[in-house]
């Protein structure tokens, strides 16, 4: 039911991971068949050498103006402590206890550490942004379905810490958007601890607002 693919790229092994009669499932009835197709073609044609070279989303350090919305008792929450506790002997990281907790037990939960990418060509002022050509690349942690929005979900430890999550984030839905053709307004993203959430649309904000900030 679930099928894993360790990928080998910058920073370690990322333990690709989908449940495909959900993706069958859910995608399906969603009319989401390009987000099907790129979570298929990753096990055959994940295009690796764009991992390790270039930026990447977890290490942007810039702010975008989005309205993220804190919200305390949300199911992610929830789950995040489940996984941690279910899954306590059984994973090291606890990132993997809580995504595999939530690919086994949640029925919204369809893939995780779901590998993403975004060409020079594909946004505007890319390489004023980025300061690279090189592909921006990233690994989604939790992608569900829910209520026919995609959400793209990241696992904070300490949530409402976070100064540079959102962006980060958006730029997962925004590389997401580009590689299965669906339309942003399609997404929905968020990241989470074991107290809060942090949501937003990521369709409400404009890159003409994208005013990078000195890297530190």
């Amino acid at each position: 039911m679930i099928r894993n693919l360790a990928l080998a790229h910058v920073g370690g092994y990322y333990n690709y991971r989908v449940h495909f009669p959900k993706v069958e499932k859910l995608c399906c009835n969603n009319g989401f068949i390009g987000l099907k197709q790129h979570l298929q073609e990753m096990f055959s044609n994940c295009p690796d050498d764009y991992f390790n070279i270039g930026p990447r989303s977890s290490r942007l350090k810039f702010n975008i103006p989005l309205d993220v919305k804190k919200i305390a008792g949300h199911e992610m929450s929830y789950m995040a402590r489940e996984g941690l506790k279910i899954n306590k002997e059984r994973y090291k990281g606890n990132h993997s206890k809580i995504q595999v907790f939530m690919l086994e037990m949640d029925k919204k939960t369809i893939a995780v550490e779901v590998p993403l990418w975004m060409h020079n060509h594909e946004i505007n002022d890319y390489k004023e942004i980025f300061q690279s050509e090189f592909p921006l690349t990233g690994h989604a942690d939790i992608l569900r379905v829910e209520n026919g929005k995609i959400w793209v979900w990241d696992y904070k430890p300490n949530a409402f810490e976070e100064k540079f999550a959102s962006t980060q984030i958006y730029f997962y839905a925004l590389m997401l958007s580009k590689r299965s053709g669906i339309p942003l307004s399609n997404l929905r993203c968020g990241y989470f601890d074991g107290e809060y959430a942090f949501v937003f649309n990521p369709s409400e904000t404009s890159m003409k607002n994208l005013v990078p900030c000195p890297q530190p």
